[in-house]
């Protein structure tokens, strides 16, 4: 099976193609912002280097969020697009969940991802918590007691409050990650619901002025 996989809703932009149970190309590049300009050229450039063409791939596997919302709807906005012109299915992950296939799911994992506002973080206990935006002083009232394992890209700001009882694994969500996790769920001839983003807060927004 080959599946192509994108992870857009972070702090990096992320390319993956994985076929035979192996990956085949990664692509990674850190960036706040420009994952609109540079998602399209590395995707090309993954597939080129796989000798691939999208008719030949069987999925298309992208994270939904939470995240940053643009970088969110960018991942998804391409990975439909591609599933629409090559007749692929598109299935849709979590954030949480990528970090988790990326940490290899330790027991009592927390998943944290950065909000991008003061206050709020995105956190959930994986693999079946409830993914939850909590205020950062309130973080520890909807978390097991004892030790915990934090991953992700907001496990620095977690772990400050939190304490010593946490500790940081080096995990982040990531197309390679996501590729993995996708070729364990998707099931050939079972037609997957469309994608829809995790949105866990409101869009920051601006009323116009009258």
């Amino acid at each position: 099976m080959k599946i192509l996989a994108l992870e857009t809703s972070g702090s990096a932009c992320s390319v993956a193609l994985r076929a035979g149970g192996a990956l085949l190309v990664h692509r990674r590049e850190e960036m706040l912002r420009g994952q609109s300009e540079a998602l399209l050229p590395m995707i090309r450039e993954a597939m080129r280097e796989a000798g691939l063409g999208f008719p030949e791939l069987d999925l298309v596997a992208a994270t939904v969020g939470p995240g940053a919302f643009t970088g969110i709807r960018i991942g998804l906005a391409a990975a439909r697009g591609i599933g629409l012109a090559a007749r692929l299915p598109v299935l849709g992950v979590t954030t949480f969940e990528a970090i988790g296939e990326a940490a290899g799911w330790p027991p009592a994992l927390l998943a944290a991802v950065d909000s991008r506002r003061d206050d709020v973080v995105f956190v959930q206990m994986l693999p079946d918590g409830p993914p939850l935006a909590v205020a950062p002083e309130s973080l520890a009232e909807h978390v097991p007691q004892g030790p915990l394992r934090v991953a992700g890209d907001a496990a620095e700001r977690v772990l400050s409050l939190l304490g010593p009882r946490a500790e940081r694994l080096p995990a982040l969500a990531d197309a390679a990650a996501v590729a993995s996790l996708a070729a364990r769920r998707f099931r050939p001839g079972v037609t997957l619901p469309a994608p829809r983003p995790l949105y866990l807060r409101p869009a920051d927004t601006t009323a116009p002025k009258r």
